[in-house]
């Protein structure tokens, strides 16, 4: 269900602004508050916090410069979301020049837990960004470092932490936010941060001493949790019809790493991901849809290896990445040139192993549990697979781990008899 708002109820109401002390001046930070109700007005997820951002961009003049980027008078909400009914929620804002930020929020029976946070920022914002080299919005992702909180449990955080991704340093400050809430009422329930720990100073959120000029910025230190380990995916099923007859089936988990720096994992989820695409006699293409902001698309392709031998292949996979609130393209990657995946034609592929696709140099696919089939399928099952060298490297270990086991086993034997009758001769001799 989506949010109801009105004007006692609107889910971005604009708080107060606060003066921070920087080491040449002041600068201006707004809070916020974002308050999302349900189709019956109650709360059904609460966030309030103090965010600021460092930037390090190139100058006309070829040199790099880092600016701070403060959150304005003026933030809107648009696209922020409950989630209660699809286990995903979402806090978006808008605010200057075309900037925006958003995590999106996940659950499980248990707890509920940051996913990834996407940063826009406008370079021709001129107050912030004087003489950018590089004109319009840039867009960041970076997974949530935060552990999982349990469900009925606000988080709360007073002092300062930050994250770091592509030249953006991401301060935030009196955190306190609850996806999910239950009964409309946020929890009196509070799952600290670690740097919220009974010794702990209060820390002042990090600025930089000037805005224009090309400096090292230096933050003050703040405690940081480790990042989170990124699970395999969920292996998820998808099939084609044509017709009323399955032209096309294949099971997989799948996983994007999108990150130009440090690796940012996201898991495709199949319970949300829809399958789309077309069968064909020499070519068949399976699209999927996340149904958040991911289309990942797989193009196969029929090669003759001989007068008489076909095989099938993936030829191509493409990338795209939206952004939640508007639905308009982040990035977008496309190889058009793989030679993967390939099997006779009238079987199925199978690699149960981790496989990396290289879509180009900022993005990768990791598949697992691989099965895919998308020719010639008959009666709605896979045809006999053909495994991936990897998978036929463990199939073959086996037999001769255990061979070796069996020799020793053999040999062992062998030589306690061996022992054995030593001592029964040497029994006999004494008599």
């Amino acid at each position: 269900m989506g949010p109801r708002r009105s004007a006692a109820s609107s889910c971005g109401r604009l708080l107060l602004p606060l003066l921070l002390l920087g080491f040449s001046g002041f600068f201006q930070s707004y809070a916020v508050e974002v308050d999302i109700k349900d189709a019956s007005n109650a709360t059904c997820l609460y966030a309030d916090w103090m965010m600021r951002f460092l930037i390090k961009y190139e100058s006309n003049s070829g040199d790099y410069k880092t600016t701070t980027l403060n959150l304005s008078s003026s933030v809107t909400h648009n696209g922020s979301v409950c989630g209660n009914d699809t286990q995903a929620a979402l806090v978006a804002v808008q605010f200057g020049e075309g900037h925006s930020w958003s995590i999106n929020i996940t659950k499980n029976n248990e707890t509920y837990q940051g996913d990834f946070i996407t940063l826009t920022y406008n370079t021709n914002d001129t107050a912030v960004f004087p003489d950018a080299k590089r004109k319009g919005p840039i867009t960041v992702l970076v997974r949530d470092p935060s552990r999982p909180i349990q469900l009925n449990t606000v988080f709360v955080c007073h002092n300062s932490f930050v994250i770091e991704a592509e030249n953006t340093t991401q301060i935030f400050w009196n955190v306190t936010m609850q996806a999910f809430v239950q009964n409309g009422t946020v929890s009196k329930k509070e799952s600290r941060c670690p740097a919220d720990t009974p010794t702990s100073e209060p820390t002042v959120p990090p600025t930089i001493a000037n805005v224009t000029t090309a400096s090292t910025t230096t933050l003050s230190p703040a405690p940081t949790t480790a990042p989170k380990p990124v699970e395999n995916p969920v292996t998820g099923n998808y099939s084609l019809k044509s017709g009323n007859k399955t032209c096309f089936l294949a099971t997989v988990g799948l996983q994007l790493n999108v990150s130009q720096e440090k690796p940012l994992l996201i898991n495709i989820n199949p319970k949300t991901t829809v399958a789309d695409g077309a069968c064909g006699n020499t070519t068949a293409t399976l699209k999927l849809n996340d149904g958040n902001s991911t289309l990942i698309g797989f193009t196969f392709a029929v090669k003759n290896t001989s007068a008489s031998v076909q095989k099938f292949y993936l030829r191509e996979v493409n990338v795209t990445l939206l952004n939640r609130l508007n639905g308009s393209v982040i990035s977008s990657a496309d190889n058009s040139n793989l030679s993967k995946w390939d099997a006779f034609l009238g079987s199925s592929y199978m690699c149960r192993k981790e496989q990396t696709l290289q879509i180009n140099e900022n993005v990768q696919v990791h598949t697992f549990n691989l099965w895919i089939q998308p020719f010639l399928v008959e009666a709605n099952k896979f045809a006999t697979a053909e495994e991936c060298i990897a998978d036929s490297d463990l199939n073959f270990l086996i037999p001769i781990a255990v061979g070796v086991a069996l020799g020793f086993l053999i040999i062992l034997v062998f030589i306690s008899y061996i022992i054995g009758r030593r001592k029964s001769r040497t029994g006999y001799q004494s008599v």
